[in-house]
């Protein structure tokens, strides 16, 4: 079902699955007849065979009930873009005393075809591109993890508070944090990779892309911290990366 909101809103859902051995691949057969008022063209119409996908395309997707829902599906994803319905009301209009409600179950055969692509990119052993997508939008929510883990800011990183709003305040006085430490690493990874190439050592476009301003390593979170009124107007001198420790400490 998730997969299917997601779909209908042009998102892709690209979850990892444990049990990927495990899942079920579908096929879509058009419905004999079609539901009145549904006309497709003869591109449409042209659904053959899955060749080699034949033997794990043994489940199929009930087109019918797609067809059918489809106009209150589209309402539901106008609902959502302009914000006119909220999730509890989502949730009654997909279930009803533990029951899908046909268009819950329209919005369910919709996403197997959805998941049936995205599980189809996942096992493509020519093209890993898709594996390598969600590698490394998850290595950078982890990296975000760990730095907020190392912060912990607001009573030691635990939520004490009984009710929403304190919570938000904690959780937003820890993104204040990490915010700041984002900024300052951007600032000084912009500056590095400016003075390597003034001083002719080539860094490449798409290596520097690749940096991180989530790094933790250098931060030191225990002590006594004093703000001035205004920012100082220079970065700190960088730090000589064949300088010995000790020898230029206060440097980045």
């Amino acid at each position: 079902m998730v997969f299917g909101v997601f779909a209908i809103l042009n998102y892709r859902f690209a979850p990892r699955f444990a049990d990927l051995p495990d899942q079920r691949y579908w096929r879509a057969a058009l419905p004999d007849p079609l539901p009145d008022g549904v006309d497709l063209s003869p591109g449409q119409q042209a659904i053959g065979g899955y060749g080699p996908l034949e033997p794990i395309a043994r489940n199929t997707v009930n087109v019918a009930k797609i067809a059918t829902q489809w106009p209150d599906m589209l309402r539901v994803a106008g609902s959502l873009v302009t914000s006119q319905v909220r999730a509890c009301d989502l949730l009654r209009m997909f279930g009803r005393d533990g029951h899908p409600t046909p268009l819950g179950q329209a919005f369910t055969e919709y996403g197997r075809i959805a998941k049936t692509l995205h599980l189809l990119a996942l096992v493509d052993p020519v093209d890993g591109s898709c594996q390598r997508r969600m590698n490394r939008q998850l290595t950078v929510q982890e990296s975000r993890h760990r730095l907020g883990r190392k912060i912990c800011h607001g009573h030691r990183g635990q939520i004490r508070q009984a009710y929403r709003e304190g919570q938000e305040d904690q959780l937003a006085a820890l993104g204040l944090v990490l915010n700041a430490v984002v900024l300052w690493n951007t600032r000084y990874l912009d500056a590095i990779v400016e003075s390597l190439r003034g001083s002719g050592q080539p860094v490449r476009d798409e290596a520097a892309a690749r940096l991180s301003p989530l790094g933790h390593a250098h931060l030191n979170c225990l002590g006594r911290y004093a703000f001035t009124t205004q920012p100082p107007a220079e970065l700190q001198p960088l730090r000589d990366p064949n300088a010995r420790d000790g020898e230029d400490d206060g440097e980045f």
